[in-house]
């Protein structure tokens, strides 16, 4: 069920607006931050970058995802579309606004998503300073200072828009790897 509204649809649905929020702050190793949900009804689940795991074709920012994990790591990931794995491993998929309206991008990018995602945000780190934060596009990177400024990674936002232009190549799996080990955490097996 979607929440409709004077025949405004929002996305995703209302019980998923907080998907992210599963995963207990101290389980976080990694917060991924991308810009908004899908627009799409059947692909917004509340988590960034994912959509259902039977979804395709896969949205372009995921398919892109998935060629630089490929790229950079040397091997296919073993995460399928809902990105769950990656959840499970301590990732939280987290976008800057957790809502917007069924075709429309960045519809509800005005709204004050911002100072709830900070709140998240900062909780977070704050019970678990050595978070990484790796943030994609530039909605992302102005949550940055938010987090221990040795454990960000950040590039272009992984879109077909801007994909080749900071996202493909920018090997950001690694380079989050290289942090937790640092940090003696856990790598992801993205």
């Amino acid at each position: 069920m979607q929440c409709v509204k004077d025949s405004i649809e929002v996305v995703p649905s209302f019980e998923n607006i907080f998907a992210a929020l599963k995963i207990s702050p101290v389980d976080v190793s990694v917060v991924v931050i991308g810009q908004d949900p899908y627009p799409t009804p059947s692909h917004a689940i509340g988590l960034a970058f994912a959509v259902p795991s039977q979804t395709k074709p896969l949205p372009g920012s995921l398919r892109n995802i998935f060629k630089e994990v490929a790229a950079d790591t040397g091997s296919t990931s073993t995460a399928d579309a809902s990105l769950g794995a990656w959840v499970e491993q301590g990732v939280l998929l987290l976008n800057t606004s957790l809502t917007t309206e069924s075709g429309i991008r960045a519809a509800h990018s005005s709204w004050p998503w911002e100072t709830v995602i900070r709140a998240m945000i900062a909780h977070v780190v704050e019970v678990n300073p050595l978070v990484v934060g790796l943030l994609f596009g530039n909605h992302a990177k102005k949550f940055g200072e938010l987090f221990d400024p040795n454990s960000i990674v950040s590039s272009a936002h992984p879109s077909p828009l801007s994909a080749s232009r900071g996202f493909l190549g920018s090997k950001p799996f690694t380079q989050v790897n290289e942090i937790l080990m640092r940090n003696g955490k856990s790598v992801i097996v993205w």
